[in-house]
């Protein structure tokens, strides 16, 4: 099978070698005539003059297999025809659940209240996770593994998705029951995709209804939380810290007011990442699977977004 790898010359030396192995019978290339390819790999940035890839010339292609997680930004493209495959990358999903545990552990034993000043301060003991409440938005591959996860480590946990769907071993409430999972959530996760019904999900009307001095950890997308209202919740101690990987623009300009402010943590979009060598294998199976006619993996609704 003949792939086209559309994505930004830099990656190529990173990919191609991992994407060969496991795929030895592909022949993956940058350049060739667009109707001789039988499938793309794709990843945004492409092409690299800018603007939107245009599809309609790759006739033959029975697959576009994103590099990336999210695909909000090739899912509205008018040209893509082709059945779309979002990744769920092995490796993505242990580095997610290591930050989203990492972070609400230190949220939830207030790590950050032990200065090293010379204070002895053993006037609060933390509570057991047993009587900590975490909410996790999105129920997708990556949500479903954080909750189990913390599950696992005794926190109350609630998922909450759209759709409601059942996960095994966590309580999930849908769509209306929003209202219902913010109030539980003393510590909040969200992996929520970007699509038109997460933007500004977290409004200064939602952020109300979470518990006093809660604690939220977004490394899912950075158009879930309306950043103003954030803020002024942090102000009036409504909330007591954001630990954000994710944001409007990025990188975050060094004047943003999150930066500087005592309740917020910023990590530049490091919580989990596509790794070639596991990332690889996702991609080969779908490309046999979509040569072969049988189900792909992780087809993309278009209706959705996701």
């Amino acid at each position: 099978m003949r792939v086209f790898f559309a994505a930004r010359a830099a990656l190529w030396d990173e990919w191609a070698p991992h994407l060969r192995a496991a795929c030895p019978e592909m022949e993956l290339a940058r350049e060739g005539d667009p109707a001789s390819f039988d499938a793309l790999i794709h990843a945004p940035g492409f092409p690299e003059t800018g603007g939107p890839l245009d599809f309609r010339p790759f006739t033959r292609a029975r697959i576009v297999q994103s590099l990336w997680a999210g695909v909000e930004r090739i899912v509205g493209n008018d040209t893509l025809t082709q059945p779309l495959c979002r990744m769920v990358d092995p490796g993505l999903a242990q580095g997610m659940m290591e930050y989203c545990t990492g972070w609400a552990l230190r949220a939830h034993l207030r790590m950050d209240d032990y200065a090293q000043d010379g204070v002895w301060r053993n006037g609060t003991v933390p509570p057991l996770a047993s009587e900590r409440g975490v909410t996790v938005l999105g129920m997708g591959e990556l949500g479903a593994a954080v909750a189990r996860v913390l599950a696992g480590l005794g926190f109350r946990v609630t998922g909450w998705s759209a759709s409601g769907r059942a996960v095994e071993g966590i309580g999930v409430l849908g769509g209306d029951r929003l209202a219902e999972a913010l109030g539980r959530a003393e510590i909040l996760i969200s992996l929520l995709p970007d699509t038109p019904g997460t933007r500004n999900l977290l409004d200064a009307e939602r952020l109300a209804l979470l518990p006093q001095g809660a604690t939220i950890i977004n490394p899912g997308r950075g158009t879930m939380i309306d950043d103003d209202a954030l803020i002024a919740a942090l102000d009036r101690g409504r909330l007591r810290h954001a630990v954000l990987d994710v944001f409007r623009t990025e990188p975050l300009p060094p004047g943003h007011p999150f930066w500087s402010h005592p309740g917020v943590t910023v990590t530049p979009h490091v919580a989990a990442d596509t790794r070639p060598a596991t990332a690889s294998l996702v991609v080969a199976e779908n490309l046999r699977r979509a040569m072969e006619g049988r189900p792909l993996l992780y087809l993309v609704d278009r209706s959705r977004g996701y």
